[in-house]
């Protein structure tokens, strides 16, 4: 079952995430996340197994500014999934990325986007199962001033 995750179940994205993005702590996330939420701008979604124990979840939002291969705003964007590793190849994550392309429409949006590093195969596969097409590959730079 997946559900969209509210104040009382923020802190089980924000555990899930701290998975996807190892360089935040819980903590860091669930009040990032918690901003996110009350703009409106933002929704989490979780996946659970029985017994009501969260084993994925997923982070989208609306994006006003230009997204890459897109031509209209605003744009639902998923900014991050995540399913833990004993539940993976089960059609999780595609049902996360659903409930986000489903907030998505229901907030006026037309087009939904995502992006992955390069190097990651897995998430470059998943994206393009799912019926998202390549717009684009940059490399981005920085410069210490």
């Amino acid at each position: 079952m997946v559900r969209k995750a509210d104040s009382r179940t923020l802190s089980d994205a924000a555990a899930l995430a701290a998975r996807l993005w190892p360089g935040h702590a819980d903590g860091e996330l669930l009040e990032e996340f918690a901003d996110a939420l009350n703009t409106g701008e933002a929704a989490f979604f979780l996946k659970y197994q029985e017994g009501d124990v969260p084993v994925g979840f997923a982070q989208c939002q609306l994006r006003h500014d230009y997204v890459e291969g897109t031509s209209g705003s605003p744009v639902g964007y998923l900014e991050g999934v995540y399913v833990e590793e004993p539940f993976r190849r089960r059609g999780y994550a595609r049902e996360l990325l659903c409930a986000c392309e489903e907030w998505a429409r229901s907030k006026g949006c037309r087009e939904f986007a995502s992006d992955c590093t390069i190097e990651n195969h897995d998430s470059f596969l998943f994206h393009t199962g799912a019926g998202f097409m390549e717009a684009g590959r940059i490399i981005c730079f920085t410069k210490k001033l």
